[in-house]
C-alpha cells in the first residue's frame, strides 16, 4: 500500500510539472540488460462529463476515468473546492470503457461496457447498481418517459433495460445480427415505450423494438439500406424522428410504425442528458456553468452566468497513463511517439533521463524518419505530419505551415486509421497506407513527394480490392513488396479471405504479381528488408518467414509463436529492428529474439520481465519498447 501511495504522488508531480517541458524520468534497471523509463503520458481521459449535485446540494462533476487500463474509475469534484474523490469501477474495465452515458431525471449516471451495465448515484456517492450483461458496450443509451434507462451495445445490437423504480435489469440478448460489428450511436424511445435504433457503419439501419413482446424489426427496406449510419432523436411530441443512413429519406416512427416524412425544417428534441464518450454537460442545477475540465493540468473551472466570474480550482486523480501506440528513434537522439487517450506526444531523451509531453493532435498510429525529420500517420483521417525536431515546437493546427508537427495532407476514406508508415530509401518519398473509414472496405496508399509536395493516393481498387495495405518494404528497380491485410475499416464489413503480398511498381503504380503465401493467414504484420537483399516478414503475429525477391518465393517459414509466443502487436507493430551493423531482431511478447542471417533460426536472447507488447526502435545500443503506458528498453550485446 505504502509504495502505491508513492507511486500516485510521483505521478500527480510529474503532470504538474508538464509545463516545465523536462520531466526527470528515473530510469530502473530491471536486470538481464532491460530497464524501466516510465510512463510516457501521465495522464488519463474522461469518457463522458457532468456537470450536476450531491446529497447536499452542491455542484459536483461526474466523469468517467480512462487510461491504458480502460475504464477505470469515476471521480467526483466539488465544483467549489475542487475535492475530488476517485471511485473505482464495480467490475474490471478488462481493457474497454464507455462509449455512451446518460445523466438520468433522478440524477443517476449510467454506463455500460466491458459486458456491464451500471448506476452510479452522487447523493449517496456510490454505485448503487452493476450488472453483466451480453457482450461488449453500449455506443448509444436514452431513458424513457418512464424513467427506464436503454442501451444497445456494439458489437452486434445487444438491448438491455433498468428501471431504477423497482431495481428489475433486463438483458434482452443480441436483437440484430449482422456479420460486421455495428455502432448504434442514436437510441431514443417514443412516449408509448416503443424503443428505436440507428445502427452503422457498413448499411445504415433503423430497428424498432417492442419492451412487451421483446421484438425487433429492421425498418429500412434491404434495397434502400446505403452505407452509413441510421439516425433517430426523441421530439417534444412524444415521437420519433431519423433516417437510415440517408438524409433525404426522413421517417415519423411511432409505436413500432414508420411513416415517411419530408426532411424536416424545425426540430423539437427531448432534452436528455445522452451522448457518446464525448458527453460534456455543462449546466448545474444551481445556474453555475461547467467551462472546462482539464485532465491534463488537473484544473476545474466554472462560470456565473450573471456576473460572468470564472473560478479554476486543482483537482487530483490517479492515473496509470495514456496507452503507447509505438516508440521511434528520432534524428535528435530521442524516443518519441503517441498514446491513446488522451491523443499526445512523447519524448524521452536517454542522455538526460528527462520526458517532453505535448498535444498530439490526431493519434500517432505510425512513426518513421527520413533524413533529418520525423513524420507521423495519424488516426482519424489518415493524417500525415512532419515533425522537424530541430526547430521549437508549435502546436499543430491544419492550415498553418508555420506548425511545428506541419499538418501535410489527410486521405480519409480511403485511409483512416494508419499501420504502415514507411519513408522510401529515395530519400524523398513518404508512403501511408491503412484501414478505411468507418463502414468501409478496402484501405488504399498515399504517396507523398517531400520535394514537389505533391501526393498520389491510391484506392483499394487500384490495389487489392477489399484489402488494406498492412506493410511495406522497397526492392530493387523501383518496386515494393507490400502485405495486406483482410481487416476492414472499423465498423466495415470483412470481404476478403486471405491476405496477400503483392508487388507494386513505383512509377506506375500498377501491381505487377500477387500471390496467397500462406493460405488462410489475415494480416502481414512486418517486413523487414535484411542485409543480404532477403525480405524478412510476419502474419498473423506468430508466423516468422523469409521472401527472395527475385524468385518470388518463400524460402523459409516457421511457426514462430509455437516457440516464442506472439510478436509484439500493434496499428503500426514495429516488430523488426535492425542496428547499424546488420543484426535483425525480433520483438516478441516474451524478449528479444535475434534472426540468424544464414539460417534463418530465431533465438531467444534475453526474455523479458514484462510483456514486449509495443515496438520498437533502436538507439544507441539499445532496443526501447513499450507495455501499456510504459517505456522500456533492453540493452543490445557489443558487436552487434
Amino acid at each position: 500500500m505504502e509504495h502505491g501511495i508513492v507511486f500516485v504522488i510521483v505521478l500527480s508531480v510529474l503532470v504538474m510539472l508538464l509545463a516545465a517541458q523536462a520531466l526527470p524520468a528515473a530510469t530502473e534497471d530491471l536486470g538481464n540488460g532491460f530497464a524501466h523509463h516510465g510512463v510516457a503520458t501521465p495522464i488519463s481521459n474522461h469518457r463522458g462529463t457532468v456537470a450536476t449535485q450531491d446529497g447536499d446540494g452542491r455542484d459536483v462533476v461526474l466523469l468517467w476515468l480512462y487510461d491504458c487500463r480502460g475504464g477505470y474509475a469515476l471521480l467526483m469534484i466539488d465544483a467549489e473546492t475542487g475535492k475530488s474523490e476517485q471511485i473505482p469501477m464495480p467490475f474490471p474495465p478488462g481493457g474497454d470503457g464507455p462509449y455512451a452515458s446518460v445523466l438520468s431525471s433522478r440524477n443517476r449516471f449510467y454506463t455500460h461496457f466491458n459486458s456491464h451495465f451500471c448506476e452510479f448515484d452522487p447523493v449517496q456517492r456510490k454505485f448503487t447498481f452493476f450488472a453483466k450483461s451480453a457482450p461488449q458496450m453500449a455506443m448509444g443509451m436514452t431513458e424513457d418517459d418512464n424513467g427506464v434507462i436503454w442501451s444497445v451495445t456494439y458489437p452486434q445490437s445487444g438491448v438491455c433495460s433498468y428501471n431504477p423504480a423497482t431495481g428489475e435489469f433486463k438483458d434482452y440478448g443480441h436483437v440484430y445480427k449482422q456479420d460486421w460489428a455495428q455502432y448504434q450511436r442514436d437510441v431514443a424511445c417514443d412516449d408509448q415505450g416503443w424503443l428505436y435504433f440507428g445502427i452503422g457503419s457498413t448499411r445504415g439501419q433503423i430497428i424498432a423494438f417492442d419492451p412487451k413482446t421483446a421484438t425487433a424489426t429492421p425498418i429500412i427496406p434491404e434495397d434502400e439500406r446505403v452505407q452509413g449510419t441510421g439516425y433517430v432523436y426523441r421530439d417534444q411530441n412524444g415521437k420519433v424522428y431519423g433516417h437510415g443512413g440517408n438524409n433525404e429519406k426522413w421517417l415519423e416512427l411511432y409505436q413500432g410504425q414508420a411513416t415517411p416524412i419530408p426532411v424536416p425544417e424545425q426540430r423539437n428534441p427531448k432534452p436528455i442528458i445522452t451522448s457518446s464518450q464525448g458527453l460534456f454537460h455543462r449546466q448545474f442545477p444551481s445556474g453555475r456553468r461547467l467551462v472546462a475540465c482539464d485532465l491534463v493540468n488537473r484544473e476545474l473551472t466554472t462560470e456565473d452566468p450573471q456576473t460572468g466570474e470564472r473560478k479554476t480550482v486543482p483537482i487530483e486523480y490517479t492515473s496509470e497513463g495514456a496507452h503507447i501506440m509505438g516508440v521511434c528513434a528520432a534524428p535528435n537522439g530521442t524516443i518519441c511517439g503517441g498514446t491513446a487517450f488522451p491523443m499526445r506526444f512523447f519524448s524521452f531523451d536517454p542522455r538526460s533521463d528527462t520526458w517532453d509531453n505535448r498535444p498530439g493532435l490526431v493519434q500517432w498510429n505510425t512513426t518513421t524518419v527520413q533524413g533529418d525529420h520525423f513524420f507521423i500517420g495519424g488516426y482519424g483521417g489518415g493524417v500525415l505530419l512532419e515533425w522537424d525536431p530541430s526547430k521549437p515546437w508549435v502546436d499543430t493546427v491544419k492550415g498553418n505551415p508555420d506548425c511545428n508537427p506541419v499538418y501535410l495532407t489527410d486521405s480519409a476514406p480511403d485511409i483512416n486509421r494508419p499501420f504502415e508508415l514507411y519513408a522510401h530509401p529515395d530519400g524523398k518519398t513518404i508512403i501511408l497506407a491503412g484501414g478505411p473509414g468507418y463502414g468501409y472496405t478496402g484501405g488504399g496508399m498515399l504517396f507523398w513527394d517531400r520535394e514537389t509536395k505533391q501526393q498520389v493516393l491510391l484506392k483499394h481498387t487500384d490495389l487489392l480490392e477489399n484489402h488494406a495495405v498492412n506493410s511495406v518494404v522497397a526492392l530493387p528497380g523501383g518496386k515494393l513488396l507490400c502485405g495486406s491485410t483482410t481487416a476492414p475499416g472499423t465498423g466495415g464489413q470483412k470481404k476478403a479471405t486471405e491476405a496477400e503480398l503483392f508487388i507494386l511498381d513505383m512509377a506506375t503504380k500498377q501491381v505487377e504479381w500477387r500471390e496467397v503465401a500462406f493460405p488462410g493467414a489475415q494480416s502481414y504484420n512486418d517486413l523487414c528488408v535484411a542485409p543480404s537483399g532477403m525480405i524478412y516478414g510476419v502474419t498473423d503475429s506468430r508466423r516468422f518467414f523469409v521472401f527472395d525477391p527475385t524468385q518470388r518465393k518463400v524460402i523459409h517459414e516457421v511457426d514462430a509463436a509455437a516457440e516464442h509466443g506472439a510478436t509484439s502487436n500493434q496499428q503500426g507493430p514495429r516488430i523488426f529492428v535492425q542496428t547499424p551493423n546488420g543484426s535483425v531482431y525480433m520483438i516478441f511478447q516474451r524478449g528479444m529474439v535475434k534472426v540468424n542471417p544464414e539460417t534463418y533460426a530465431l533465438t531467444m536472447v534475453a526474455e523479458s520481465p514484462i510483456a514486449c507488447s509495443i515496438g520498437g526502435d533502436y538507439l544507441d545500443g539499445r532496443i526501447y519498447f513499450g507495455n501499456g503506458s510504459h517505456v522500456y528498453s533492453w540493452q543490445v550485446p557489443e558487436g552487434d
